[in-house]
């Protein structure tokens, strides 16, 4: 099935990595991308994908400049392209966000995916690997989480995308037995490609842990906030699934690969299955990165839960999958990143 597949939101923190694992597998990746959280470089590419080319030897990528909600746009990409399957990472993605603005969330999250569905079928284009979220799970009923764990007591409206979206494409499975689709559901990606030249470029505060770890250890932030410090955990404060960038990237072209002789649509966890909290994750990047970084406890978050990590078994055992890079690795590439790019893809403070 190698061959041309469409990457939506392409250029973002894990659509790029996932474009470099792309062209390094042999496939020709198509990117579309709106710019909501990406840099513009040259020739109107975006910055990202300008350094993708360079890592993998300037290697050229496709990219057009589309948005989700853009029918027309969509349905000429088609027309354009013969595709063999579609990677789908675009839409919005900040929890609080969503709690805040749930009609945006739902606008474009869901009424972006179906347009696609119905392009992609019309077109004859029938496999997708999605980009999920553990936060379909919700709070634990148990752990580690496997597969099996239910779903749907999604705390916040972006998680009931994710949710809602995985739903709708089980359903088009199940009604066209033409289709096949992989689900993965991320745990915690962090960390960035070893050449230090693509990573996790937040636009504005950062929503997630790490990238505002790195910001305190670069100077870019004064002190983190670790929200919580009476959690029942080992120190108190929450524990995740932290992954590695390049190994989610990597568990992308093996569900690929598995979409060749897959049907109907199968559903994977991708992390790592070890917890690490939030002051073991301050420990492992101030020993990255040789720098102190300050932290101050704040009160819980609304919505957050104490712990969270994978049974990634599944994966193993149907792709060929493993998570490959601990967590020094993981800070280790992240620093490097952060340390080369201070200030991220743009060149302003």
């Amino acid at each position: 099935m190698a061959g041309k597949v469409l990457v939506t939101g392409g250029a973002g923190y894990i659509g790029s990595h996932c474009v470099l694992e792309l062209l390094e597998a042999g496939y020709e990746p198509v990117v579309i991308d709106n710019f909501h959280n990406a840099i513009r470089g040259a020739n109107g590419l975006p910055e990202s994908l300008q350094r993708v080319q360079e890592i993998v030897g300037n290697k050229k990528i496709e990219f057009e400049e589309v948005d989700m909600l853009d029918r027309a746009a969509l349905n000429s990409l088609f027309d354009k392209h013969k595709f063999s399957a579609v990677m789908h990472f675009a839409g919005l993605k900040a929890v609080g966000e969503s709690v805040e603005k749930p009609l945006l969330y739902y606008k474009v999250n869901l009424t972006g995916t179906i347009q696609l569905l119905e392009i992609m079928n019309a077109h004859g284009v029938k496999k997708i690997v999605f980009s999920s979220s553990a936060t379909v799970y919700g709070d634990p009923k148990y752990l580690p989480l496997d597969e099996k764990h239910p779903v749907g007591g999604c705390t916040n409206p972006y998680g009931k995308t994710k949710y809602f979206i995985e739903e709708m494409i089980q359903d088009q499975c199940k009604a066209d037995a033409e289709w096949s689709a992989i689900l993965l559901r991320y745990f915690n990606p962090i960390g960035a490609h070893i050449s230090g030249r693509i990573g996790e470029d937040p636009q504005g505060i950062p929503n997630n842990l790490m990238p505002y770890v790195s910001q305190v250890a670069v100077g870019r932030r004064e002190h983190l906030n670790v929200f919580g410090n009476d959690y029942n955990t080992p120190d108190g404060t929450g524990v995740r699934d932290y992954i590695h960038i390049v190994d989610l990237a990597k568990g992308h072209i093996a569900a690929l690969n598995k979409l060749r002789t897959s049907s109907s649509c199968k559903i994977y966890n991708l992390g790592t299955g070890v917890g690490y909290s939030v002051l073991q994750m301050v420990v492992a990047m101030e020993s990255a990165s040789g720098k102190k970084i300050p932290y101050k406890i704040a009160p819980r978050r609304e919505g957050d839960i104490a712990t969270c990590y994978a049974d990634p078994t599944l994966a193993k055992d149907d792709l060929g999958w493993k998570a490959e890079f601990g967590l020094d690795r993981m800070c280790e590439d992240l620093w490097r990143w952060q340390s080369f790019n201070p200030t991220g893809f743009s060149t302003e403070s």
